[in-house]
This record gives structure tokens, C-alpha cells and sequence, in this order.
């Protein structure tokens, strides 16, 4: 009888809950939803245009939302290493554009989202190679 890997069953924890967390927000316009559901009583932004805190990210998916109303995540691919989930993705802030290429890295802790770091560039119309950035 094999014995179930825990780290695994984490990682893939804790993979569900950022994925249906970004998705959610940002998708289905549902931030406060999304973060009842999977912020954590303390969420530190490292993004230094964003602060820290629940309700600074649900103003801030409001205020994209309402800018760009017909905005999309594709989460293209995720890792996950002990509390850390990683997800690259791509943002289309309106339908047919080229879109923003993003690497996100979430902290979980006890089930709950408590720290997130970004990095984002726009998917340029021409590239120095014949590869795609996702």
C-alpha cells in the first residue's frame, strides 16, 4: 500500500485555490467572492504599484474591469514548490489584441493566498525569434 505523497497533495491544494482565485477575479468579475474565499487575513503585494491588502486588490480588479470590461486571463501554465505557486498567463484587455504575457508567484499559507509578486510585459507585435511566450 503506498502512502500519499503530502507535498503533492499541497501543491496541488494550493495550485486549485490560486487558479480559481485569479480566474474568478479577474474572469467572471467576482473579486470579493474570489477573496473571501482564498485571501488570507494579511495579503502582502509586491508589485509596487499595488498595496497590500484585500480590499486594495478588489478595488484594483474593479478599476481594470471597468476600464477594459471584456478583459481575459488564459492561465497557460502553473508550478507549484512547497508554499509558492507559480502562474504565467496572459492577460487580453480587450478582445483581438496582442495581450500581456505575466508570471505571477502566490505564498499559501494554511490554505489562504498571503503574498503575491508580478512581473508583466506586452506581447510585442514582432520578435527577435520565431518563439512564442507562452
Amino acid at each position: 500500500m503506498s502512502t500519499p505523497d503530502t507535498a503533492t497533495d499541497t501543491a496541488t491544494e494550493n495550485t486549485a485555490l490560486v487558479t480559481e482565485f485569479y480566474t474568478r477575479a479577474f474572469n467572471e468579475g467576482e473579486p470579493e467572492a474570489a477573496a473571501r474565499v482564498a485571501l488570507g487575513d494579511t495579503y502582502i503585494q509586491h508589485n509596487p504599484g499595488a498595496p497590500d491588502g484585500a480590499e486594495a486588490f478588489i478595488g484594483y480588479v474593479h478599476h481594470m474591469r471597468g476600464r477594459f470590461p471584456e478583459l481575459q486571463l488564459q492561465v497557460k501554465r502553473t508550478v507549484a514548490s512547497g508554499d509558492l505557486v507559480v502562474t504565467h498567463s496572459r492577460f487580453h484587455l480587450t478582445p483581438g489584441d496582442r495581450g500581456l504575457a505575466a508570471a505571477d508567484i502566490w505564498r499559501v499559507r494554511d490554505g489562504r493566498i498571503v503574498e503575491h509578486w508580478d512581473v508583466i510585459q506586452e506581447v510585442p507585435e514582432q520578435a527577435a525569434n520565431s518563439n512564442t511566450m507562452f
